[in-house]
């Protein structure tokens, strides 16, 4: 009998927002959900069991971390992920492409945020079809990583949850290429599924990803793949546009036309108001690292109301106004930060450079994003999401 199942209802029929259970070997994920990312087996700055104490459901690792250093060699000696980090929890590994491509580009990472500057220096060899050729970042070793190899290298990760390897394609590419790029993703996503048959034994499932840009033609074609492949889960990736209401109306177009039986990923977004959007078109899992490297340069998650100024998302600490300002970073926080240490503490710890300041702000800032996902999932169940936003998105300028 199967360690995992997914299942969903839509409290109310007028939305396609939706409560899930997903079932695994490690643990049940109530979702909507966020996924926290450790990347290299940890989540800078805490432990797993902080991450746990403050209410984690849900943890990724990175692949392309990982089998650079330590080797997945390594952590399979050591158990798997779970006993190598100490994670009771469910986890996701990605495939390694996301990493070797915009690291490869130098920039494809900030422009599928929207971002097209990087400094960064390139580390892609060659893609072809067998496969992805890089040099590492940590000793300029060459590395070839094909579809069967990333699922081999996940394997031994050991995460309940592994990804099919994909090529990522930056927003400024052309359709041609976009559409080459996703045909040979889709010939790769087969070869992960055929190696991943081989030896499945039912203590991992498969995600597929879908492709295609912005191309409206292309989204469908990806969908009508993923529909057909023998995926426990689909997420949805690669470019999703230059501007939010451009990243909304493929995540729009992606999910209406995707098979409603399978629990749905959107890699790599986590913005308060990005969440509710998904949300609303069936999103089961998010994704991101903004709220723990947000507070690795100070910044907490706040609701509008405990914001100075409520048309963003989160307070910087180390302004002036916090020096002396001896209250919680928000009141009806629960956390540990905010049950036992004040906005001036946290303003002098950062400006000591002190590095208890950044576990601090980063428990809080884990603590704000499962809130406010119990929060969507409450509001889904009382039908009152459009209230719960409310109280939780910044305020329009």
């Amino acid at each position: 009998m199967t360690k995992f199942s997914f299942t969903f209802h839509r409290p109310d029929p007028n939305s396609r927002a939706r409560l899930g259970r997903l079932e695994t070997p490690h643990g049940v994920v109530e979702t909507p959900a966020f996924i926290f990312c450790a990347t290299k087996a940890a989540i800078k700055g805490v432990t797993s069991e902080q991450m746990q104490a403050e209410g984690t459901q849900f943890i990724l690792s990175n692949t392309y971390h990982l089998m650079l250093q330590p080797g997945s060699d390594i952590i399979h000696k050591a158990g798997g992920l779970h006993k190598f980090m100490g994670w009771k929890g469910p986890m996701l590994t990605d495939s390694g492409g996301f990493q070797i491509f915009s690291l490869g580009h130098g920039s494809v990472a900030e422009e599928i945020k929207g971002r097209r500057n990087s400094n960064r220096p390139r580390t892609m060899l060659k893609i072809t079809e067998e496969g992805a050729k890089f040099k590492s970042y940590i000793n300029g070793q060459t590395y070839l990583l094909t579809p069967e190899r990333s699922v081999q290298i996940q394997r031994e990760l050991g995460p309940d949850f592994v990804v099919v390897l994909d090529e990522c394609t930056p927003f400024h590419v052309d359709k041609r290429y976009t559409a080459r790029s996703m045909h040979m993703s889709h010939r790769w996503a087969v070869r992960s599924l055929e190696e991943f048959r081989r030896h499945d034994d039912d203590t991992q499932k498969l995600y597929g990803i879908l492709q295609g840009g912005v191309y409206e033609d292309l989204r469908l074609e990806a969908c009508d793949f993923v529909n057909n492949q023998d995926f426990f889960g689909h997420a949805v990736g690669g470019s999703l546009g230059a501007s939010k209401s451009q990243m909304y109306d493929v995540v729009a177009m992606t999910m209406a036309n995707l098979r409603e039986d399978r629990p749905v990923h959107l890699l790599g977004i986590g913005g308060v108001q990005d969440i509710f959007n998904g949300v609303r078109h069936g999103i089961d899992t998010f994704d991101c690292v903004h709220p723990t490297r947000l507070a690795r340069h100070g910044g907490a998650l706040v609701r509008p109301e405990n914001n100075p100024k409520p048309a963003r998302e989160h307070i910087v600490l180390t302004n002036s106004q916090f020096r002396e300002d001896y209250t919680p970073i928000e009141p009806d926080c629960s956390c540990h930060t905010c049950r036992n240490y004040t906005k001036a503490y946290l303003h002098h710890l950062l400006k000591a450079q002190e590095l208890a300041a950044y576990t601090l702000i980063t428990l809080h800032n884990v603590n704000f994003m499962n809130r406010l996902l119990a929060a969507v999932r409450q509001g889904i169940a009382d039908k009152n999401l459009d209230t719960v936003e409310k109280s939780w998105v910044p305020e329009k300028t």
